[in-house]
């Protein structure tokens, strides 16, 4: 009878043995830290088919591959909840900065985003791809992540629709309103890319054409994103002087869209809103009792990254940077717009009127070739090696890079920082591309946060300062960010779950990267999986490329 029974068993059964299952890979001998703030527990993981299979003791299970993580942490892949691969991704799909970092997963597309894509829009960005060398040769999103899939990937990758990039593929760069009509077709592109796997609507409201938009046009927007299941993303209006207005304004699209809001990279921006952030997240802890769904991230560093540009008026961007450029040659605009600049407003993110001055502001990418000797300086370096005050320098420096520059800027304190990455819904982000510190890529100078945030965090504010616990750390890296984007199947160590894991000494993991040598890769990794497959072995890259498209909830294939 017994014999019997065994010949009517599935064949599969004898294959993966009868007295201990056959698997991928196997994990032995870790401290699982599964994401979810809770303490360490000892066990083996078994993946199969890129998926978590079995957690346990795991003594007779075999495997074609084993790790032996005796004495190190076994977490779940870290979440990078505003990356800007991409662009970078198609130039390297490795994205080794990423995958030092332990990051198995980035959202990307801030207010811009790699689709909808135009020819009008091809042809005013059409720099910036040629100093990619990339062929944007998609429309839609489907388009991109199909290219996306065919190359190979890294790392997982989603994104948001921007509500910039649907504005100027309806209406251009223009300081306008649309029609009815015109606000119907960005509401129908932000439908598609949702269709197309975007995983909600996204603003950065500093950058020239987004600040024309109002509030209302945004509702209009992210309520489309909200009917579909995804969730609103903003780089505010204002991180400085307006910011409790702008979190408001965030927080009325939330409640009036009737979606889910993550603000990116919180900060209290400027000496004269240093010690503003109790502030700040008493007003966020005040919409989350009222019933809003808010959170946000951080990269935990004191100097910020973002386009050079934005020290300029938004005014002065009307009809795009060709416009841009032509103002700041013309004498009488230049000194309206240096006027604007020197005055102290709240009616525009002036990041002038919040640092200490040009010495505060450090070139960090540039697109024109002859001032790559100049990245890795300052604005009062330069301004002195160019005889020119630091305004001239600013407006000259923007001509010559046709204003494509990017700029590390020095302007928050650091226990509004530390107050921020302690909240328990603050997540955290890279809020730069993934790059490389060979080839085309790491011929750039960007901020350190590039190679170094999340190993930064656990050696400053985990090891060295305790502001963290390593559980609680973990979380913001995993757990938190997926439940917050409904990613059901990654974040959590859990039989069933997408295997992204992390193995790594949490006294060893460090950053290396720093503002003078920024092109430096983090240290302690041991071993990074992307669902399932190592990236990072015996701490050395692998160039496999297992990553996939994560696509939000309305994805139509």
């Amino acid at each position: 009878m017994k014999f019997t029974l065994l010949l009517l068993l599935p064949l599969s059964l004898f294959a993966q043995g009868l007295f201990g299952q056959n698997y991928d890979l196997v994990i032995r001998n870790g401290h699982i830290i599964d994401g979810t703030g809770s303490p360490w527990y000892a066990a083996d993981i078994a993946i199969r088919d890129g998926h978590i299979a079995a957690i346990g003791h795991l003594d007779s299970a075999t495997a074609k591959q084993t790790i032996d993580a005796a004495g190190m942490v076994v977490a779940p892949g870290f979440i990078d909840m505003l990356g800007q691969s991409e662009e970078s991704i198609l130039v390297n799909p490795h994205l080794p900065s990423k995958i030092y970092q332990g990051i198995t997963t980035e959202i990307t597309g801030e207010g811009g985003s790699a689709a909808p894509l135009t020819d009008a829009i091809r042809a005013a960005d059409h720099a910036g791809y040629e100093h990619y060398k990339i062929d944007p040769s998609w429309n839609t999103f489907r388009d991109f992540f199909a290219r996306l899939e065919k190359q190979g990937m890294g790392i997982n990758l989603a994104s948001y629709v921007g509500a910039t990039q649907v504005r100027r593929a309806v209406i251009g760069d223009g300081d306008r309103a649309p029609t009815v009509a015109e606000l119907e077709q960005m509401r129908a592109l932000v439908r598609d890319a949702m269709h197309d796997g975007a995983v909600g609507v996204s603003t950065s409201l500093q950058y020239a054409p987004a600040p024309y938009a109002t509030t209302e046009e945004l509702i209009a927007l992210a309520a489309e994103g909200a009917k579909l299941g995804g969730i609103y993303a903003t780089h505010m209006r204002s991180e400085g002087d307006a910011i409790i207005p702008a979190i408001d304004e965030a927080i009325r699209i939330g409640r009036e869209a009737h979606i889910p809001v993550e603000i990116w990279h919180l900060k209290a921006a400027g000496r004269q809103n240093w010690g503003r952030m109790p502030e700040i997240v008493a007003r966020i802890d005040a919409a989350r009792r009222s019933g809003v769904e808010i959170g946000a991230n951080t990269y935990a560093y004191t100097a910020w990254f973002n386009s050079f540009s934005a020290f300029i008026p938004p005014w002065a961007h009307d009809g795009g940077d060709a416009k841009l450029i032509e103002r700041l040659k013309d004498p009488a605009t230049r000194a309206r717009i240096r006027k604007d600049i020197e005055t102290p407003s709240t009616t525009w993110d002036n990041e002038w009127d919040e640092i200490t001055g040009p010495e505060a502001i450090l070139i960090s990418v540039v697109q024109n070739p002859k001032l790559l000797p100049l990245q890795g300086k300052t604005i009062a370096e330069i301004a002195k090696l160019w005889n020119k005050d630091p305004f001239d320098t600013i407006f000259d420096f923007l001509i010559e890079d046709n204003a494509a520059t990017n700029v590390a800027v020095f302007g928050m304190s650091e226990p509004d920082v530390r107050l921020a990455l302690q909240q328990p819904w603050v997540s955290v982000c890279n809020d730069s591309q993934g790059t490389a510190t060979d080839g085309f890529l790491g011929q750039e100078h960007p901020h350190p946060r590039a190679y170094g945030t999340f190993p930064h965090i656990l050696r400053k504010y985990v090891r060295e300062d305790g502001a963290l616990t390593l559980p609680d750390a973990i979380r913001k890296f995993s757990a938190l960010p997926a439940s917050h984007l409904r990613l059901a199947d990654r974040g959590v160590i859990k039989t069933g779950m997408w295997a992204d894991i992390v193995v790594f000494d949490p006294g060893v993991i460090t950053d290396v990267a720093t503002f003078e040598k920024p092109n430096q890769l983090s240290e302690g990794m041991q071993y990074v999986l992307v669902n399932g497959v190592p990236v990072i072995e015996h701490g050395s890259m692998t160039n496999a490329l297992p990553g996939k498209v994560v696509r939000g909830p309305a994805w139509k294939p």
